[in-house]
């Protein structure tokens, strides 16, 4: 009698571990793909591996060149901050808003500035009296800049759109384009900036700031004129 027939049991478990072997060939590189899945998995609960496996940001952008650089003949005297909510809707004339068109809720931050414009100033606009202790001033009356959005406190809250724009967006360069109501915001702002007090504001700023100049030169009657 043989080793094999004195053992039958270790016989017969040898057969069944060969033919599974000889059934089951797992190739090794996704044996090697699957252990660094599962590894990367098991990483992230462990301290200090959880970057591991995680994105890197790498910021290639080129050097900022100066393009040009201009003087400023204004003061600027004041500057308010503002909000807006913009509800704007697009609709087809005959098409129903679940096929196309589309509804936007965005939150537009921005500020716009008052300043008084010295560049057209000169001696006709100075007068003093012959003892140098009054001097009248006449300035233009104060102007509003164009708002300045803030991109960091503007975003959208909500956007609706029917299944054509959907469609659309899938085939856009930019499907969350926003200029569009971020230009209306712009414009609210900036009605909203003349019904303010900006204006106002700015000039008894200018005339605080003009009025502090020339009686630390000594004059002691100080006028400005706005006109």
């Amino acid at each position: 009698m043989t080793s094999t027939d004195a053992h039958p049991e270790k016989a017969r478990s040898r057969t069944r571990l060969s033919r599974w072997g000889s059934r089951v060939r797992v190739p090794l590189a996704l044996v090697v793909v699957a252990a660094l899945l599962f590894a990367g998995s098991r990483l992230d609960l462990l301290p200090g591996f959880g970057d591991l496996f995680g994105e890197e940001t790498n910021d290639r952008t080129g050097p900022t060149l100066l393009e040009s650089i201009q003087d400023l003949d204004r003061y600027e005297a004041a500057s308010g901050n503002f909000q807006v909510v913009v509800d704007l809707e697009k609709d087809a004339k005959y098409l129903p808003d679940a096929i196309r068109g589309t509804r936007t809720l965005y939150v537009g931050a921005g500020t716009v500035s008052s300043y008084v414009d010295f560049s057209g100033l000169g001696e006709k606009n100075v007068q003093v009296n012959e003892e140098r202790t009054a001097a009248t001033i006449r300035l233009p009356h104060a102007r509003l800049g164009e708002p300045a959005m803030d991109p960091e406190r503007s975003y959208a809250v909500s956007k609706e759109r029917g299944l054509l724009d959907r469609l659309g967006d899938l085939f856009s360069d930019n499907p969350a384009d926003e200029h569009a109501v971020n230009k209306l915001a712009a414009r609210h702002i900036g009605d909203a900036a003349k019904d303010s007090e900006l204006t106002a504001r700015a000039e008894k700023n200018t005339t605080g700031m003009l009025q502090g100049l020339l009686r630390s030169l000594g004059f002691t009657e100080v006028t400005v004129v706005y006109a």
